[in-house]
């Protein structure tokens, strides 16, 4: 996948795909939440002057660090770097696209209830 939109397509499905999440867009940009949290940013749908396509995943293990080795990649702002969020360009030369669903998840069982964590999980046996 070398179109940047073929891969948030894929991010953006796969979390729409996990327990209880759905999809807003407060500010005019892309996010999916669970338990009306936020744990995927995908921006506006498309580049402006102001903007470059990116994602902002919370990452709490060796994948923050990971993540911040993309050319561009920084810790998010408004604060949310500080509580683990980093922003990842999409026009970088990412890492494999099973990597970014590893962050997308992730970010998700960072933010999601643990009664989603468990449905995300399946019945223990």
């Amino acid at each position: 996948m070398n179109d940047w939109h073929d891969v948030r397509e894929e991010l953006r499905a796969f979390a729409l795909g996990l327990p209880e999440t759905h999809e807003d867009h407060p500010w005019g940009e892309t996010v999916i939440k669970v338990n009306k949290k936020v744990f995927l940013f995908l921006g506006l749908d498309e580049p402006t002057e102001k903007w470059d396509p990116t994602f902002g995943v919370k990452l709490l293990s060796e994948a923050h660090g990971h993540a911040l080795t993309v050319p561009g990649a920084k810790p998010s702002g408004y604060g949310l770097g500080k509580a683990g969020w980093v922003t990842v360009p999409f026009l970088a030369e990412l890492p494999e696209t099973e990597v970014l669903i590893d962050w997308v998840e992730e970010s998700y069982r960072a933010i999601a209830p643990k009664r989603a964590i468990r449905l995300l999980d399946g019945p223990v046996t």
